[in-house]
């Protein structure tokens, strides 16, 4: 398990989260009761068999794991439509009892602090089918042209349990790795997170395929893809690149996906180096859109420029990338290296993933092509309800983690006002939280003491409420009066202004203040407000 930088207070709802009822199957998912924190995973060993025709899975899960705590019994997780066949403990059959998804497993004899144990689950079963991935969490099962097996699954938000038993809570992964080994039938191969150790023909119509990952991974980025695939190499100096395409694709695939190496050069730059180099890079051709799977990127963007040929921000530069291959691939460090506790957090997943499109966009274009691009994603912004959802209820805050997640950290940019120390700052983050689960108050303490500033009220603001801060301004004479408006009280944030060629900052609170500026009724009066999410109202 990637310990827990700060322990996180469960079951209390934001005040300004609008009000939602929750389940006793939420808080089995979402919470962190004792049976969960007193074991430490780590390893997981799945050995399963898919059958396409039946849509099912039948096999085990062999789980690694230390205990932190005295206990008898653990919690592990399996939705309720799988079947646990048994769970076995020194060759013995374990009792158990199912809580909704929620598998409570009991040992014959107290489990000792500091001891460490291995379970084999075995289960069986027929998964749920996604009705629309990645949205809707399943698996998909369909053809390619060829009409052989074209095959994936996609969990993030609803649960890794969904297809196979695990302690499914972001607050655990597995500290040295897993193997992941799944037969298919024979004329399609799987491709599952890390390295290919190897293939076995089992004599029965299947072979089996082995992968091994050896970093810590989330349980929702575990994943298989089933396909008649081509397999194209690739490396650079430090990683090596794979990407597995349909066969009819192979030749598109090879032109298209040359812009790799660019975006991997400019996120290493600004991020350090691709934190998972021991498992190399794989970009994986899904029938579905994408996903962030650790070491084996869904693919599914049709090989087209921006969002499926659509450019979200609305300007035009998106069309120069291909938005999956891009936004998915900053997520090995935002979402899969730097990981949330809960995901009530995911902003800390999504939000520096969307900045980061913006980051690739000005390696390549340059400042003013990345300020208009991430600009033209706050169109996009719905201020329904705040960013940051209810701790310990599997409840994600609102979609506005994305592109007011992104804003937000523009906006920080620029109260920085030093993009050398901009820079670092992320290099910085990205490098101390490698590999770590951390909450959204240990990304608020990081900034602060890395800038030297107090951005507290700043990142409460965005990230808890659903207001976007307004500067009211008017002119009386030569003086220029301002103030924050649809803010919290104690709100305090610099903004920059350009009074006919000068460009000054001023510290705007919720309190009327006011510059004196000789002739200022005849200078003509700029707000950068492209670089802050905020919006600007004159009043006479």
């Amino acid at each position: 398990m990637k310990k827990l930088l700060l322990l996180i207070l469960i079951t209390i709802g934001l005040q300004e989260t609008i009000a939602q009822e929750f389940t006793r199957r939420d808080s089995l998912q979402g919470g962190l009761s004792k049976e969960r924190t007193s074991f430490d995973v780590k390893r997981y060993d799945l050995n399963i068999t898919i059958n396409p025709e039946q849509k099912s899975i039948k096999g085990f899960n062999e789980i690694s794991f230390d205990i932190l705590t005295a206990t008898k019994t653990i919690q592990l997780d399996l939705f309720e439509n799988m079947k646990v066949d048994s769970i076995v403990y020194n060759s013995k059959n374990l009792n158990y009892r199912r809580d909704n998804d929620a598998i409570f497993v009991d040992f014959p004899e107290k489990l000792v602090q500091k001891s460490n144990h291995k379970i084999k689950f075995y289960y069986s079963g027929n998964p749920k089918v996604a009705r629309n991935a990645p949205w809707d969490g399943g698996f998909v099962f369909s053809k390619d042209k060829a009409g052989k097996d074209f095959i994936a699954v996609a969990v993030q938000g609803t649960g890794a349990s969904l297809w196979y038993p695990v302690k499914d809570s972001q607050s655990d992964e597995p500290d040295y790795g897993a193997t992941i080994k799944v037969a298919v039938p024979n004329g399609v191969m799987n491709v599952s997170n890390g390295r290919f150790m190897g293939s076995k023909d089992l004599k029965n119509g299947y072979t089996r395929w082995d992968w091994e990952v050896k970093n810590p991974i989330n349980t929702y980025s575990i994943t298989v893809n089933i396909a008649d695939y081509a397999h194209i190499q690739d490396k650079m100096p430090n990683l090596d690149l794979d990407y597995y395409v349909l066969k009819e694709n192979e030749a598109k695939a090879r032109e298209h996906f040359m812009e790799v190496k660019p975006m991997m050069e400019c996120y290493q730059s600004k991020f350090g180096r691709y934190p998972f180099w021991e498992d190399g890079y794989k970009l994986i051709e899904t029938p579905y859109l994408g996903m962030e799977h650790q070491s084996a990127v869904a693919y599914g963007n049709k090989y087209k420029k921006g969002y499926m040929g659509y450019d979200l921000s609305g300007t035009g530069v998106g069309m120069f990338f291909d938005y999956i291959t891009i936004h998915e691939t900053a997520h090995e460090w935002f979402g899969n290296s730097i990981t949330s506790t809960d995901i009530a957090d995911m902003w800390i997943h999504e939000g520096f993933t969307t900045y980061s499109e913006s980051v690739f966009v000005e390696c390549i274009k340059g400042y003013d092509a990345a300020m208009k691009y991430i600009n033209g994603q706050g169109k996009n912004v719905k201020n329904d309800k705040p960013i940051i959802g209810q701790y310990g209820v599997n409840n994600e805050g609102s979609g506005d983690m994305y592109y007011k997640g992104a804003l937000l950290l523009n906006t920080l940019r620029h109260v920085v006002n030093d993009d050398e120390k901009w820079w670092k700052i992320l290099y910085d983050y990205s490098e101390t939280f490698k590999k770590k689960i951390i909450t959204s108050d240990t990304v608020i303490d990081y900034f602060n003491k890395a800038s030297g500033l107090n951005l507290s009220p700043i990142f409460r603001q965005y990230l808890y409420t659903n207001q976007v801060p307004q500067l009211v301004y008017k002119i009386k004479g030569d003086n220029l009066y301002y103030y924050w408006a649809n803010v919290n009280d104690n709100f305090d944030m610099p903004i920059a202004i350009q009074i006919n060629d000068e460009k000054i900052r001023i510290n705007p609170t919720t309190e009327n203040q006011k510059i004196k500026i000789k002739n200022l009724k005849n200078k003509k009066i700029k707000i950068y407000d492209n670089h802050f999410f905020v919006s600007v109202k004159k009043i006479e």
